[in-house]
């Protein structure tokens, strides 16, 4: 019956007790401070991620998750901590954030592997080392995953050990080399070299020694291996300095944890009252100072110890202590207290993050409707741009085809001239003077066609042309005039561009309009000069000027005069139009005692257009 009281009361103890025993067989690496501490470091990431997660800040959501697993491996929560760590990655890749995603996986990896999650951690380990940007992180990395690889194989994994503790020394990672050495002390029992295991404990002392806490553990570490191997002396001496420095120091937690180290180094040396003496000093310091963790596991031990012994009378009595200090170990245990308060808090949490990820959800939809409406106004924009470049392209082919007709509109009027003028020669029996003239006629108009399709062409080929044309209107009317062509020394004729066509009318109309009716022989002039960077071609006569000639017109020569000059400005209107050349024109009649008429075109100096 009264071992049935014992087994209930373990049974009540295990089912009512909302906390997990933490038994100190490994070192956590992460857990530098008290509980208490954690605790307060929880509930000040929880209350920072509420507020990141109102504001929808996505780096401080990432931040205050990482914050929340340090504090949750501080307090020994490895699965808590491997929950947030996840979150924190999962933003981290979200934003890109390649420095921090790395870091985080390596803390996943090293979470997952304090859980023996093997293959987990192998997978991180892994993506730490593909995100990382520096060989000295990959090679790290890599080393770790290797010697998970050869969990079964201590010397190969102490070769990766060995490597990943000569790169942390180089990049001055303290605490991570402490770990290491760690690492190599357990690979080192492993293979029951348990005097280089306690080497590699001391070497990781020297790099956490401003670190009381870690010390304390280590040391404890090596305690028990010097226990392992019945060395009872050492380890008691180092066990009893350690509780002797956590009384001076008022740290009670390390009290309770050396008392409990010591009761094991008791019951391997075979002295159980000295053991069953620690471990009530250890259950009633921790129920003092309300830590209900240590209550049970020094309970615990109690309770297996006189089990084992059939001492029934001392388990009753220490069942009854515990249920009358109970409700005082509840009230004075302000981590159930800090465990209830996340639990609200971390269900508001839960909370916030569903209506994150609702208004993400949102925000995606919007930002996808935004796409496909920018994407359409885009391609509408597109497409209008499509049409007007169509439309723009449609009227600038329209201008040259109608540039090109007004070109070719007056080839008709110079032909009909200059077979007139054949005619002529023919009915004078001047049988030489029209082979003359045909022979002339025809070299010009084969130079015409070949620049028939021509906007512009050079000043040198222009000058040619109306050279060719001023000798075949002077073969006819050489008693009605003569001609001179002035070209200034500045202008390069070869790579000087003017307009095809444009000067021959207005040499046409001086010739058939002004000179031809002077009682006396007159002059044409036709000089090209640079001014300020542009080029001036002025066609002069000493005719019989406008007026009078105006007054000589028949109907039908008034209409092509008229038809002339418009052409000449249509043209001109077009050319700067399609091609942005600013060309002026001028026509006016001489005064102050001279007759005649001055035609000036200015062009800009182009050399390609």
């Amino acid at each position: 019956m009264t071992r049935k009281l014992v087994f209930f009361a373990f049974i009540f103890l295990s089912l009512n007790l909302t906390f997990e025993a933490s038994a100190q067989d490994s070192i956590q690496p992460s857990a530098t401070r008290s509980k208490k501490a954690a605790s307060y470091k929880i509930s000040k990431a929880a209350d920072d991620l509420k507020e990141s997660l109102d504001a929808n800040d996505e780096v401080q959501i990432a931040k205050n998750y990482e914050k929340l697993a340090d504090g949750f491996l501080e307090k020994g929560d490895n699965a808590k901590a491997e929950e947030y760590l996840k979150k924190a990655l999962a933003t981290y890749t979200k934003l890109k954030r390649t420095s921090d995603r790395t870091r985080v996986t390596r803390s996943l990896a090293k979470v997952q592997e304090s859980q023996q999650k093997v293959s987990a951690a192998i997978k991180s380990y892994e993506a730490a080392g593909a995100a990382a940007e520096e060989q000295e992180v990959i090679q790290l990395n890599r080393n770790d995953a290797n010697r998970l690889r050869n969990i079964n194989n201590p010397a190969a994994q102490t070769s990766f050990v060995q490597s990943n503790i000569q790169l942390l020394e180089k990049a001055d990672k303290k605490e991570e080399v402490a770990d290491a050495y760690v690492q190599q002390a357990q690979m080192n029992l492993q293979q029951k070299n348990k005097d280089v295991a306690i080497q590699s404990y001391e070497k990781a002392i020297t790099y956490v020694k401003d670190q009381p806490e870690e010390v304390a553990k280590l040391k404890t570490e090596i305690a028990k291996v010097y226990a392992s191997d019945n060395q009872f002396d050492k380890a008691l001496e180092i066990s009893e300095k350690l509780l002797a420095d956590a009384k001076t120091a008022n740290d009670f937690d390390t009290q309770i944890k050396q008392l409990q180290t010591l009761a094991t180094i008791y019951f391997k040396k075979n002295e159980p009252e000295k053991a069953v003496l620690c471990l009530k000093q250890a259950y009633h310091l921790a129920l003092q100072q309300g830590e209900t963790d240590e209550v049970k596991n020094s309970l615990l031990q109690l309770l297996q110890y006189y089990k084992t012994h059939g001492k029934d009378k001392e388990s009753i009595a220490l069942y009854d202590d515990f249920f009358q200090n109970f409700d005082k170990l509840i009230r004075n245990d302000s981590s159930l207290i800090d465990e209830k308060t996340f639990q609200v808090t971390e269900e508001k949490i839960r909370q916030l993050e569903k209506e994150k990820a609702l208004k993400d959800e949102l925000i995606a939809k919007k930002n996808t409707f935004n796409y496909v409406l920018l994407g359409s106004l885009l391609l509408l924009l597109l497409l209008v741009g499509l049409i007007v470049k169509a439309l723009y392209s449609i009227k600038t082919k329209n201008k040259e085809i109608a540039l090109q007709s007004l070109r070719r509109e007056m080839n008709p009027h110079f032909i009909f001239n200059s077979l007139n003028s054949v005619n002529q020669f023919i009915s004078q029996n001047k049988e030489l003077e029209a082979n003359k003239y045909l022979s002339s006629y025809s070299h010009l108009m084969r130079n015409m066609m070949e620049n028939s399709n021509k906007d512009f062409i050079s000043l040198s080929n222009e000058i040619e042309q109306l050279k060719k044309y001023l000798n075949l209107e002077h073969l006819r009317f050489q008693d009605k005039f003569d001609y001179q062509i002035v070209v200034d020394d500045a202008l390069d004729t070869e790579t000087t561009l003017v307009p095809n066509m444009l000067i021959q009318p207005h040499l046409e109309n001086a010739i058939w309009h002004g000179l031809r009716y002077r009682e006396t022989k007159g002059l044409l002039l036709l000089k090209f000069e640079l001014n300020r960077g542009k080029v001036s071609v002025i066609v002069d006569d000493n005719g019989i000027g406008l007026t009078e000639s105006a007054a000589l017109k028949t109907r039908n020569q008034k209409v092509h005069q008229s038809r002339g000059v418009t052409n000449t400005k249509e043209r001109i209107n077009l050319l700067n139009e399609l091609y942005k050349t600013n060309i002026g024109f001028s026509i006016t009649e001489k005064n102050s005692g001279t007759t005649g008429t001055i035609v000036t075109l200015t062009f800009p100096l182009l050399d390609k257009v």
